[in-house]
């Protein structure tokens, strides 16, 4: 039986709905890494009861996207030098193996999605808009993996973004873009070449470079 909520709706709907709505924003960087949420804020920001709030919580941080103190402070992580460099390892072993596995499926029309995503970063770099910054770089990324055909390894991919997700807000702010990321051009000539080889070289250092400026 489905519990209804202060507002009408079922509790594991309204549930689902923040817990996805929190989700991709920590994600695109929209919460800065040690921004305080409180259950009450959460309630009254999606017209929710305590509930399903404790809920989406509970969720996000079984997935490392907040943190939840012994004291019930819940907050947005604030990474370690030690854990940016573990989730870049991460990242580099993870991407180049999904790019691998997409290059045998990598046809024109996604060559061609790619190039408009690109077109669309450049756009959001000259109107210095971060967190579209961050949900377009991760949409070129995404658009290239769903072609690997390999949701687990996608999955894991998707959850080592969310961990990063404030820390990416944050050094966004320390590369001070012109222009888009010149790996993105590089990934896109090895899928047109079907170069291997060049195709996770560009996506290691891609996923890599940046992270790697704030443990520097």
């Amino acid at each position: 039986m489905l519990i209804q909520s202060r507002h009408g709706d079922t509790a594991p709907a309204a549930h689902d709905r923040v817990y996805r709505t929190l989700r991709t924003r920590i994600m695109h960087g929209e919460l800065p890494p040690g921004k305080a949420l409180t259950l009450r804020g959460i309630g009254k920001q999606f017209e929710v009861s305590m509930t399903p709030a404790r809920e989406a919580v509970r969720r996000l941080s079984a997935e490392g996207a907040l943190t939840l103190s012994s004291s019930g402070r819940i907050s947005t992580p604030e990474l370690s030098n030690e854990r940016i460099e573990e989730l870049a390892a991460l990242r580099a072993l993870l991407e180049p193996e999904l790019a691998s596995r997409a290059l045998p499926r990598a046809h024109m029309a996604l060559i061609e999605r790619l190039q408009a995503i690109n077109g669309a970063i450049a756009e959001l770099v000259v109107k210095g808009d971060a967190v579209g910054y961050i949900r377009s770089n991760l949409e070129f990324h995404r658009t290239l993996y769903l072609r690997a055909q390999a949701p687990a390894m996608l999955a894991m991919a998707e959850t080592v973004w969310l961990q990063l997700g404030p820390t990416m807000r944050k050094l966004y702010g320390r590369l001070q873009r012109t222009e888009v990321p010149q790996h993105h051009r590089m990934i896109v000539a090895a899928l047109r070449a079907g170069d291997e080889p060049g195709l996770r070289l560009a996506v290691r250092t891609d996923v890599t470079q940046g992270l790697r400026m704030l443990v520097s």
